[in-house]
C-alpha cells in the first residue's frame, strides 16, 4: 500500500505518509482503517507527509469522492480539522495543490502546504523537528 497511518491519540495527532505512487483506492481503505480505529476522532490534526510520493493518479473526481468521504469524519460533531502537508519537491507541492483545491468545498477542513517538515511539525504544535523522530515513536495503525 502507498499510504500508511499513526496516531498519536494524547496529542490529537494523526501522521499520514505516502510512498510511490498515490491510487486514490489505497487512500480510501487506509481512511477506511482509519475512521474504524478507536483511537480515530473528530477534529484530529492531520499531518500527511507527501515527500515520498514518486507519482499520483489524476483523478480529480475520485478524489472529490475521496475528500467527501474524509470531510464526514473529520466534520462530525461540528468539529474543524487542521491538515498540514509536507511538500518538499515540486510533484509533491503539485499533487498538494490539487489536494487543498479538493478541499475547498469542506467548512470543515482547513488545509496548508509547507515544505519543510520542521515548520510543519511546529505548525501542529509538535516539538520534534523531523518526521521520522514522531514516526519511531507513534502507536502504530
Amino acid at each position: 500500500m502507498s499510504v500508511s497511518f499513526r496516531i498519536f491519540p494524547d496529542r490529537g495527532l494523526v501522521v499520514v505518509r505516502y510512498a510511490g505512487v498515490l491510487r486514490l483506492d489505497d487512500t480510501k481503505k487506509a481512511f477506511a482503517e482509519y475512521a474504524r480505529h478507536p483511537d480515530c476522532h473528530p477534529g484530529q490534526k492531520q499531518l500527511v507527509d507527501l515527500s515520498g510520493v514518486t507519482g499520483y493518479e489524476a483523478d480529480f473526481v475520485k478524489m472529490m469522492e475521496v475528500q467527501a468521504q474524509k470531510a464526514d469524519v473529520f466534520g462530525n460533531e461540528g468539529a474543524e480539522t487542521l491538515m498540514v502537508y509536507v511538500a518538499p519537491h515540486k510533484l509533491a507541492k503539485d499533487l498538494a495543490r490539487l489536494i487543498l483545491r479538493s478541499w475547498e468545498p469542506f467548512d470543515s477542513v482547513v488545509a496548508l502546504v509547507q515544505d519543510d517538515e520542521a515548520l510543519a511539525l511546529e505548525l501542529l504544535g509538535q516539538p520534534e523537528h523531523e518526521l521520522d523522530e514522531l514516526w519511531t515513536i507513534a502507536k502504530d495503525a
